[in-house]
């Protein structure tokens, strides 16, 4: 029997636009409340047909917070996300979300205004977005916060020469990657043992 065994549960995916703003050397990030204003995450939806997944992201922010930037052409981190209660059908879904990063330049406000779109520190975003989920959830929104910042800070000036991860480490020994299937790509959440290390991305990446 071979070492590592897979599991191979396919998640559908949602694209989220990171919204950033540099003031001097400090990053502060754009949060909005969800849907029913318990917590806070980056604007965020399920892809659309007519549109690539950093465009749908882009305009993800303009709808929920008012942002309008320069958002970059490849996604830079994968994390997981769930959605509902288990007492309330459907129960609780979960969800592969593809972060790209939006550089903001404005924001204009009466789009969705209970949303209520707030700039945060990055210790402060670390915080509330951890607030009100589960640990496994919230450790994957740190994570992000993480490694926008180390996305950020290795190349000062742009950002569009990175490649993004084509694997994300979750908690519970799980990993997940992207896989191309029939309409596009899928996500696969991958069962590993604590000696797998998340892989990484070995050439260039398409655009999303």
């Amino acid at each position: 029997m071979a070492r590592h065994q897979f599991l191979r549960p396919t998640l559908p995916v949602q694209v989220a636009a990171v919204c950033y703003r540099r003031r001097g050397p400090a990053i502060e990030f754009l949060l909005v409340n969800t849907n029913g204003g318990g917590k806070w995450t980056f604007p965020k939806g399920a892809p659309e047909r007519s549109r690539s997944h950093s465009q749908t992201a882009e305009r993800e922010a303009w709808e929920e917070a008012g942002a309008h930037g320069h958002v970059e052409s490849q996604h830079f981190h994968l994390y997981l996300h769930s959605k509902g209660v288990f007492w309330k059908p459907p129960g609780v879904r979960e969800f592969v979300v593809k972060a790209f990063l939006m550089e903001v330049d404005g924001i204009e406000p009466g789009h969705e205004p209970e949303r209520n779109p707030t700039w945060f520190s990055p210790a402060e975003a670390r915080k509330i977005l951890a607030k009100g989920r589960e640990v496994k959830y919230a450790r994957e929104m740190q994570t992000l916060i993480e490694r926008a910042l180390a996305h950020l800070g290795a190349t000062k000036t742009t950002i569009s020469q990175a490649q993004p991860r084509r694997w994300a480490e979750s908690p519970g020994h799980s990993v997940v990657r992207l896989e191309p299937g029939a309409g596009g790509n899928h996500a696969v959440l991958a069962k590993r043992d604590s000696s797998r290390v998340a892989e990484r991305s070995k050439g260039p990446t398409r655009s999303a």
